[in-house]
């Protein structure tokens, strides 16, 4: 590779500059590429027009890792990394070393370096990347480094249609291109995607700009941008932060891409000096050696240019009229370079400039006009031969006269054709470098006024539809509004209406005439507010319904509800027939007494007072082992502890069921539940305990409430609203 400072320096430009390349990869992802700069001479720049970040949700990413080791059939057959910044943020992520039997694919040397940091090589992994036997000397765009490339590789190494119904995954960062992924899922592959890093675009600092502002005033320079996403990024922050020449030299400057889509993404921005390197850092560090050693080769042509055209002013300035004719003549052929045009006032920079100009189109710097035939040698008279001296001596001596006078107009008409043309040629070039940088920056301020104006439509297509959301809107509230004004009436009559039909329907349904009057008392106050004689109609018929309810003797359901619900709570405390506690009779002797004073005063031998004493005394030891009581049921003596625990259930179960019949009004089942209940306390349970006896009284207080007392309807009300509504 030629070095970039193999050139003399001039005299007008000083010492030689180091040629300076602003690297946009993210920062610390360039080492080795600067270290390459730095040999081959060049000042590396580090400008990064792309931040690599974490992702904000990392548990995808673990998850789909956690899968590598599944088995077989339902793991991954392929994992794909699209750069290697998705390599070194999975590798961080993973928890184990990498599964020996998942092949990895890759889409450059650069993932393929990044998995052997990771200790991730071949033979022992198998990794598919295209042309991976590919060196630098290769030329820039072969091999291939890209999605395609890629899938091609796949294919070559599992067959067409080798990961039919598999899982490939890819991991990548947020967003990013598609046609891989869709490639594989046509091909019937089962494919998943992760991000594992998220890409920010950076804010640079002032010092960074301040670099940039210097290097776009007119240091040699050239920028190398490695994906399409930093061309993006670029031509924003150039937008906000470059002026409009700054940006017209940034388009022209010299510009590195490692593969064509990125140089067409740049292409579309506006750069028109892009040369595609290929992958790898070697290629970019000869493409740029290239570049700038081809820019100054330009230079030192044009100084030679330069040079001779100064010297060849310098001898037509002393030359005779005729030789200076002549040498005008010469000089108007056409050339590239054209040093003769360039004037002698003008700086050696701008004529540089119009020397690789010229250079780069032979064709403008080509001149009009024809060059002159050479002129006729002239001869003196003496040195003619001798035969010719005598003849015609006076008009062949007029005739050179003639010629000579012709030939010298004719040089001089040349000549000052000849600057005039070079002139107007100087002019012209001027006149088109001024119309090319006018309109290069008529061109950015139209492109930032497009780009303004499609801002702007959005905003205001978007307000529009705002507006014409919020107009309809508020053409429904005052459509609401106006017939909530013109429909209060009717608002009011059918809310009268729903709360008369439901009062209507609770007073049938549980008797209940304290809601139905408290419901008809809201309808009158709902009615009191709205004025109009059928309004007036209504609350009549509302006022009498009112006058039934309160003429209708009322039954106190809740306390025959609360007295059953006593008796429900006594049930497991009442004992069974069987289970009566029996008084032991306790044994014990009479006091005896004096016989014979009881013989005297009854006159009966003493014997036989005696002998009745002996006898009362036998027959109360007798009767206190033996009770005797009279159990009309015998089933109450046979039931068993088990028994008696259904018996009660079976008793409370009768007194609920009575107790939801009160409260629904249903008198002949109220009366069938107590009067079944009644009857099993009388036979199951034992009379002469207290607690039955009192939840027998409770029993019998709610069987002789009497419920069948007639609730009056509300048809009057209904009827009257209902007469209302039909306009009657």
């Amino acid at each position: 590779m030629a070095s970039p400072q193999g050139s003399a320096p001039s005299s007008a430009q000083g010492p030689t500059q180091r040629p300076a390349v602003v690297v946009t990869r993210p920062l610390g992802q360039s080492t080795v590429l600067l270290g390459l700069l730095e040999q081959a001479g060049f000042e590396s720049i580090e400008f990064p027009l792309i931040d690599i970040g974490p992702v904000a949700d990392a548990a995808p990413l673990h998850a789909a890792l956690g899968e590598l080791y599944a088995p077989a059939p339902l793991g991954f057959a392929l994992v794909l990394f699209v750069s290697p910044n998705a390599i070194d943020h999975a590798f961080a992520a993973l928890s184990s070393a990498w599964p020996l039997q998942i092949p990895i694919g890759v889409v450059g040397p650069g993932s393929v370096a990044a998995l052997a940091r990771q200790g991730v090589a071949a033979p022992a992994y198998t990794i598919i990347s295209p042309a991976a036997g590919a060196t630098v000397t290769e030329t820039p765009t072969d091999p291939r480094y890209d999605s395609e490339a890629l899938h091609a590789a796949i294919e070559a190494h599992f067959g067409h249609d080798g990961l039919k119904d598999k899982r490939v995954l890819i991991v990548r960062g947020d967003g990013g291109r598609e046609w891989l992924a869709d490639a594989l899922s046509e091909a019937g592959a089962k494919v998943e995607k992760v991000a594992a890093y998220r890409r920010i675009v950076p804010e640079p600092s002032m010092r960074d700009w301040e670099r940039i502002h210097a290097l776009l005033a007119g240091v040699p320079h050239a920028w190398l941008l490695t994906s399409s996403e930093g061309v993006r990024n670029l031509e924003e922050l150039a937008r906000e932060h470059l002026t409009v020449d700054e940006t017209l030299t940034l388009k022209h400057a010299p510009l590195v891409t490692p593969h064509p889509r990125i140089a067409e993404a740049a292409r579309q921005a506006g750069f028109d000096r892009i040369t595609v390197s290929g992958a790898g850092d070697e290629r970019i560090v000869q493409a740029l050696g290239g570049i700038f050693a081809k820019q100054q080769e330009l230079e030192r042509e044009s100084e030679a240019q330069v040079a001779k055209a100064q010297e060849h002013g310098y001898k037509a300035s002393t030359a005779a009229p005729f030789s200076q004719s002549s040498q005008t003549n010469q000089e108007s052929a056409p050339t590239d370079s054209r040093p003769a045009s360039t004037p002698a006032h003008q700086p050696a920079q701008s004529r540089m400039t119009d020397s690789i100009d010229s250079s780069k189109n032979p064709s403008q710097s080509t001149t009009s006009t024809p060059p002159l035939p050479p002129n006729t040698p002239f001869t003196p008279y003496e040195s003619q031969p001798p035969k010719q001296r005598g003849g015609g001596g006076a008009g062949t001596a007029l005739l050179w006269l003639v010629l000579l006078i012709v030939v010298v107009v004719a040089g001089v008409g040349g000549f000052m054709l000849n600057r005039k043309f070079d002139q107007r040629d100087t002019q012209f070039a001027q006149r088109l470098q001024a119309n090319d940088t006018q309109t290069a920056a008529l061109r950015a301020q139209a492109d930032e006024a497009a780009s303004s104006v499609s801002a702007i439509n959005t905003q205001i297509i978007q307000f529009q539809g705002k507006l014409t959301d919020a107009q309809a809107q508020s053409q429904a509230l005052q459509q609401q509004y106006q017939d909530l004004a013109s429909n209060r009436d009717d608002w009011t009559l059918a809310e009268v209406e729903q709360i008369l039909s439901s009062a209507s329907q609770q007073l049938q349904l549980t008797g209940n005439v304290q809601l139905a009057l408290f419901a008809l008392q809201s309808a009158d106050t709902r009615l009191a507010a709205t004025t109009g004689p059928q309004i007036v109609t209504i609350r009549k018929a509302i006022a009498l319904d009112m006058d039934k309810l309160h003429a209708t003797p009322s039954t106190d359901l809740t306390g025959l509800a609360i007295k059953l619900d006593t008796a429900i709570d006594q049930i497991d405390s009442l004992p069974l027939a069987g289970e009566a506690p029996i008084t032991p009779a306790t044994a014990h002797a009479d006091t005896p007494r004096d016989t014979a004073a009881i013989a005297a005063k009854t006159g009966q031998p003493v014997w036989k007072v005696w002998l009745e004493q002996v006898a009362s005394g036998i027959g109360q030891q007798l009767s206190s082992l033996v009770t005797v009581r009279r159990i009309d049921n015998a089933d109450a003596m046979l039931a068993s502890p088990d028994e008696g625990y259904f018996v009660r259930e079976n008793v409370k179960l009768r007194l609920l069921s009575a107790r939801l019949s009160l409260l629904s009004r249903s008198e002949p089942a109220l009366k069938s539940d107590l009067h079944a209940a009644d009857t099993a306390l009388g036979r199951y349970f034992d009379q002469s305990s207290g607690k039955v006896k009192a939840v027998r009284a409770l029993v019998q207080q709610v069987d002789q409430a009497s419920l069948a007392v007639t609730v009056p309807d509300l048809n009057a009300s209904l009827a009257a609203v209902h007469q209302f509504k039909r306009g009657g």
